[in-house]
C-alpha cells in the first residue's frame, strides 16, 4: 500500500488530501471518497485505504479545507448542540455542492495527470453528506463518472430547485444507493423522488434500504453497524468492479 497526503491546488486554495494505491505497477481504476460530516479523519482513512488495497487508486480530500475546523469536535456533532450549530451553520455550508464540484474538477485533473491511474473510467463514493454530494458530482460530470455509490446519504431527493436528483438526466454512471432506516433525510417520499427521477432517465442504479441507523458505515460512529457495512463493502466493490474493473482482489 502506497499513501501520501498532498495539498491539492483548488479554485479556492489547497485542500488536503489523502492518496492511496496499491504497491506495484498500475494503472488502476480511479475513486474519489467524499467524507461524511463528522469530517476528515481515521474512520474516513480506513475506508480509503480498504478501497485502495482493492485495487484502486483513491483519492480522500478534506471537504471542510476552506474554513478551520478541529477535526476532533466531528463526532461531538452527535452530543453538543454549540458543535453541531457551528457545524450546520458554518462548516457544512463550506462544502456546499458549488464548492465541491469545482473541487472535483481540480481532483479529475490531478487523477488525469497520474500515469497509475486508468483516465477512462472514474468511481466515487459518498456517505451521509457526502452521498449527496456524489450525486451531484455524477449529475455534473457526465460521462467521466463510471460508478457512483452512496450510503446514507440524505436530502438527495427534496423540492428544493437545486435538489441532487433533478440531474438524474445527466447521469451516465451505474449507481448503487443503500439508505438506513427512520431517516428523516430519506424517507419513502424521498426514495420514491428519487428512483422516479433515476428510472425516467434510464439510469442503471439499485438502491436498497438496510436495517441500520444513518452513519452505520464508519467505525467510529455511535450507529456503526458491523454486518450492515459488510454489506455495504460487498455492493460497493461488485459495482466498482462491474463498472471499473480491479486490479486486485479484495
Amino acid at each position: 500500500m502506497q499513501h501520501q497526503e498532498i495539498q491539492l491546488k483548488t479554485p479556492d486554495g489547497r485542500c488536503p488530501t489523502h492518496v492511496y494505491h496499491p504497491d506495484g505497477a498500475g494503472p488502476w481504476p480511479g475513486v474519489i471518497v467524499y467524507m461524511d460530516a463528522i469530517g476528515w479523519r481515521p474512520a474516513m482513512m480506513e475506508i480509503a485505504e480498504r478501497i485502495a488495497n482493492a485495487g484502486y487508486f483513491v483519492l480522500l480530500p478534506d471537504l471542510f479545507y476552506r474554513v478551520e475546523f478541529d477535526v476532533s469536535n466531528g463526532l461531538k456533532l452527535f452530543s453538543d448542540p454549540a458543535v453541531r450549530e457551528d457545524m450546520m451553520k458554518r462548516v457544512m455550508p463550506s462544502a456546499s455542492p458549488g464548492n465541491v464540484v469545482r473541487d472535483t474538477q481540480a481532483f479529475l485533473e490531478y487523477l488525469d495527470a497520474q500515469p497509475d491511474v486508468m483516465h477512462d473510467k472514474i468511481g466515487i463514493v459518498g456517505y451521509c453528506m457526502g452521498g449527496r454530494l456524489a450525486l451531484y458530482v455524477a449529475g455534473n460530470f457526465g460521462d467521466r463518472i463510471a460508478a457512483a455509490a452512496l450510503y446514507h446519504a440524505g436530502g438527495v431527493a427534496t423540492d428544493a430547485p437545486d435538489s441532487p436528483h433533478l440531474l438524474a438526466p445527466r447521469i451516465r454512471a451505474k449507481m448503487y444507493i443503500g439508505g438506513a432506516m427512520e431517516d428523516a433525510g430519506f424517507d419513502q417520499n424521498a426514495q420514491d423522488r428519487l428512483s422516479k427521477a433515476l428510472d425516467d432517465a434510464g439510469v442503471d442504479y439499485t438502491l436498497e434500504m438496510y436495517a441500520a441507523r444513518h452513519g452505520w458505515v464508519p467505525t467510529d460512529t455511535p450507529v456503526h453497524d458491523p454486518v450492515a457495512a459488510a454489506k455495504h463493502w460487498e455492493t460497493l466493490f461488485e459495482l466498482f468492479d462491474e463498472a471499473l474493473g480491479t486490479g486486485v482482489a479484495q
